[in-house]
C-alpha cells in the first residue's frame, strides 16, 4: 500500500466510518479495487501520478465496475494524505445517498 491508502485504511478498516464494512485490494472481475464497500456499493480508488497518463484506462475500468452496479470514488494521493477529513466526509456522503429512499 501506498502512504495515502494506508492513511485512509487506517480510517475504513474495522468498520470505523459509520459501521461501514470495508475490504481492501478487492477483486471485481479483472479488476482489484484499492477499496470496497460491497453493501453500500462503493468503490473508492487512491490514485497516484502513474494515473495522469492512464485516464483511459481509468475510464474503461470506472465504466465496467459502474455497470456491475458499484458507485467509484477517486481521490488523488496528496488529496487523501492532506485533506482526509474532507476526503472521509465524501465518503460519507456517497455511502449517505445510497441509503437514501427513492421519490
Amino acid at each position: 500500500m501506498t502512504d495515502a491508502e494506508a492513511l485512509l485504511w487506517g480510517h475504513l478498516r474495522n468498520r470505523q466510518l459509520e459501521g461501514e464494512k470495508f475490504r481492501r485490494q478487492h477483486q471485481i472481475g479483472p479488476y482489484y479495487v484499492d477499496f470496497v464497500s460491497v453493501s453500500g456499493r462503493l468503490i473508492i480508488e487512491v490514485d497516484g501520478g502513474q494515473h495522469v497518463t492512464d485516464r483511459e484506462a481509468d475510464s474503461k475500468r470506472s465504466e465496467y465496475l459502474t455497470g456491475k452496479g458499484y458507485r467509484v470514488l477517486r481521490f488523488w494521493n496528496h488529496e487523501v494524505l492532506t485533506e482526509i477529513e474532507a476526503v472521509l466526509e465524501a465518503i460519507l456522503s456517497s455511502l449517505a445517498k445510497e441509503e437514501a429512499p427513492s421519490p
